[in-house]
């Protein structure tokens, strides 16, 4: 059985940047997942292994807004950070799982921002 070695690259690329990284309760580590069609983001405890909030690019009032992909993206980093200012979290640790900093990835960050959350 073949292993696609995009996937296997990612992957290694994930782990090493996992081991340089890692979310408190009080500066929570922004997760981001993307996949062809959606996007998910979550922001992350690690030290008691929650997760604090998360968004995605399926909910409601994403999917209603109209837009390409890059644009929705930074509608759900917008939301996150929405979100995470209501729960009092100001400052995140960005992990960008692999992806590289380009794109739908670079445009939750861009939106994060632009809501409020520090990195």
């Amino acid at each position: 059985m073949s292993v696609d070695q995009k996937v296997v690259r990612r992957q290694k690329l994930r782990w090493r940047i996992r081991t340089k990284i890692e979310g408190t309760a009080s500066k929570p580590r922004l997760s981001v997942f993307r996949s062809n069609k959606d996007i998910y983001s979550q922001l992350i405890d690690d030290a008691s292994g929650t997760t604090l909030v998360a968004v995605n690019s399926r909910q409601k009032d994403i999917v209603a807004q109209a837009g390409n992909k890059v644009e929705k993206s930074a509608l759900v980093g917008k939301m996150l950070a929405q979100k995470a200012i209501a729960l009092g979290i100001t400052a995140c640790v960005f992990d960008r799982g692999g992806y590289l900093y380009h794109g739908r990835v670079k445009a939750i960050a861009d939106g994060a921002r632009e809501g409020g959350l520090k990195f």
